[in-house]
């Protein structure tokens, strides 16, 4: 939060380190009944012309202009298209846990609009289907589990680009599963998942000119990324396989492990990253074994749609 908010709070208040006295003396059941609390005076207060002046103001609650049974459509259809190559569709709710994007993921819990309740507006739908993977761990299951959604998110963070809302519908796989040695289950996830997103937007979004970059990342040997990219060379067609970097690989650390990529497409004359995934340690620290994997993928549905009716 703003440094300039905070001091002007405890200006109002007299209290210098509120935020610290709320964050840490309080549970997370007293902090929620506290805000419900606040909410419910304040909202009490409100007239209606304040109401609509707020919604006028308020980026985050605008609605999107876009048809929205012809965009549900290509969400019921890129769900059947997943569907039909073994992932297993799962409707979100729209709130996930507090914390599920930021104590997990290297995400900063400013860009998630947070609720009460112990509650925050989803932001990432695959940081959910994460904690529903490591729930259904827990109850027992084994195997490779396969998900897919699609899903509004709602992120805080400004946008460039003046046409793109702070909401927007995305597309997504989760492939869970657990280390079977010599890279298999990495290789294997990655060819699956890519095929599946060209294969998509080739057939049913009439899109071409692809080109993924492989980015090295750490927490895996460096041998990892040889491994995938051979496995992509060799198991999905139509791809320019590329590397991050001088020397043919780009080092960072942070969201991803061993490896993240991201798909391009040519568009109009130009070239739109469309696509973007790698490994990620989630079910590792939520279920507490460090033979779990996970590999998610994400895509942006709503941008395709525009795509498709000429807005881009």
């Amino acid at each position: 939060m703003n440094e300039n908010i905070l001091n002007g709070i405890a200006k109002k208040t007299g209290v210098s380190d509120l935020s610290e006295l709320l964050a840490d003396k309080l549970s997370g059941s007293e902090l929620s009944s506290l805000l419900l609390a606040v909410y419910e005076r304040k909202t009490r207060k409100m007239k209606p012309a304040e109401l609509l002046a707020q919604y006028r103001q308020n980026r985050l609650v605008q609605p999107s202009s876009l048809d929205k049974i012809a965009l549900m459509e290509n969400e019921l259809m890129t769900l059947r298209f997943f569907r039909n190559r073994g992932f297993f569709p799962v409707e979100l709710s729209p709130v996930a846990a507090l914390g599920t994007c930021s104590v997990v993921a290297a995400v900063s819990q400013d860009k998630i609009i947070s609720g009460v309740r112990n509650t925050e507006i989803v932001a990432d739908a695959t940081n959910c289907i994460a904690m529903h993977v490591a729930d259904v761990r827990k109850r027992g299951e084994e195997g490779v589990l396969r998900f897919c959604t699609t899903h509004r998110h709602v992120r805080t963070q400004p946008f460039a680009n003046p046409r793109f809302l702070p909401h927007f519908v995305i597309g997504c796989m989760v492939t869970a599963g657990r280390d079977v040695g010599s890279y298999g289950f990495e290789c294997e996830g990655v060819v699956e998942q890519v095929g599946n997103l060209v294969a998509l937007l080739r057939d049913e979004y009439g899109v071409g000119g692809f080109r993924l970059v492989l980015k090295r990342r750490g927490g895996y040997e460096g041998v990892l990324v040889d491994r995938v990219e051979a496995a992509l060379r060799e198991g999905v067609n139509g791809v320019r396989v590329e590397r991050e970097g001088a020397g043919g690989v780009g080092v960072g650390e942070g969201y991803y492990l061993g490896v993240q990529f991201k798909l391009y497409i040519d568009h109009n004359g130009g070239e739109w990253e469309i696509a973007d995934g790698g490994f990620v340690d989630w079910t590792q620290k939520l279920v507490g074994n460090r033979k779990e994997r996970m590999l998610i993928s994400g895509f942006g549905l709503e941008l395709l749609y525009k795509m498709r009716l000429g807005l881009l």
